[in-house]
């Protein structure tokens, strides 16, 4: 079956759900996964082809992004991906060493035990992504991962805060991940977070968050700023 993330530019198909969130969806996983770089330039002509949608729809979606601060309008010659500095990336991962335990802890007070199953069962999965060392597959399951403890976690703010600071920071997570180093140290934060997860242990889950997230921050950083 082919990988969804590949092209994630490819023509929509028109279902009943409204289109503006899958031209939003579209967008953010091309965002995340490197198709459309921070400081890219968003054309609409080619936009509305790729995705087989009206200018419209486009537009609105187009405008929601912008709302969320994921899209810009450098001195009016169109909308381009915002492109984060140092100081911003800092505030994100700072932002995300509070968030992440939260919700972490918040999913063991929250969570039914079919959705503690499921979690676990999917950190399996995100195991074999972290070692197959493809960027894509492993953000795209992380994403995944996540989204089922704030799913869990039953708190949709954090899950919407949680969605737009890891997007504005994909280029560094995509850096960091491919680490072999990295790679391996984050199956042992997974692990330790699940563990204390299945154990209902919320102090054990919360410290587990907070090294994943510090760790997380010192490896974007090693890579992504040394050259500049």
């Amino acid at each position: 079956m082919a990988n969804p993330l590949a092209e994630p530019l490819n023509p929509l198909i028109h279902e009943p759900a409204p289109l503006r969130n899958k031209i939003i969806n579209s967008l953010r996983r091309a965002i995340e996964t490197g198709v459309l770089e921070p400081g890219t330039r968003l054309v609409e002509k080619d936009l509305c082809e790729k995705l087989n949608v009206s200018r419209t729809s486009l537009r609105e979606a187009l405008r929601q992004l912008q709302a969320e601060g994921i899209l810009t309008d450098l001195n009016n010659r169109g909308l381009t991906v915002v492109t984060v500095t140092r100081a911003d990336a800092e505030n994100i991962y700072r932002i995300r060493g509070v968030l992440e335990p939260l919700i972490v802890e918040q999913f063991v007070e929250n969570a039914q035990d079919d959705e503690l199953k499921a979690l676990k069962a999917h950190s399996d999965v995100l195991k074999k992504a972290y070692l197959s060392g493809n960027a894509e597959e492993i953000v795209a399951t992380k994403r995944e991962f996540y989204d089922r403890i704030c799913t869990g976690a039953r708190n949709p703010i954090a899950f919407d805060l949680l969605k737009k600071l890891t997007l504005l920071t994909s280029p560094l997570r995509r850096s960091s991940v491919v680490r072999k180093e990295r790679r391996s140290q984050s199956i042992a934060e997974i692990e330790a977070i699940v563990t204390a997860i299945v154990n209902r242990d919320k102090a054990a889950a919360r410290t587990a968050a907070e090294k994943h997230v510090a760790n997380s921050a010192v490896s974007a950083f090693s890579t992504a700023y040394d050259a500049s």
